[in-house]
């Protein structure tokens, strides 16, 4: 009997996909009722979970999904996880962007 591996997934409150746990970005209001990017997913509480993405949070914020996932009235301020995404964005952009012709890399042939 082959046993296969569970791979725990989630919805994205944004764009109401589901994918494995591990493509998304865990959610968590704070002590003082603020929203929180739970970067290692274990803070305490509920938690909502969205893709790092800014088109995913637009469509979270454009259908007030945060205050309905995290069960609170209203709707928190999502500015700490706008400049999350922000900065995980631009720091994948600089690490996925090309190399410029003659910037001295080296290839597998010494030149």
């Amino acid at each position: 009997m082959a046993s296969t591996t569970h791979v725990p997934e989630r919805s994205c409150i944004g764009c109401r996909e589901k994918a494995p746990r591990a493509q998304f970005l865990r959610l968590a209001r704070g002590a003082d009722g603020q929203l929180m990017v739970d970067v290692r997913a274990v803070m305490p509480g509920r938690g909502a979970w969205i893709h790092p993405d800014s088109a995913c949070l637009a469509l979270a914020e454009r259908k007030r999904a945060f205050g309905r996932a995290l069960r609170t009235s209203g709707s928190p301020d999502v500015a700490p996880v706008r400049d999350w995404i922000a900065s995980h964005e631009a720091g994948r952009a600089e690490h996925d962007a090309p190399v410029p012709h003659g910037t001295g890399r080296i290839d597998s042939k010494g030149g």
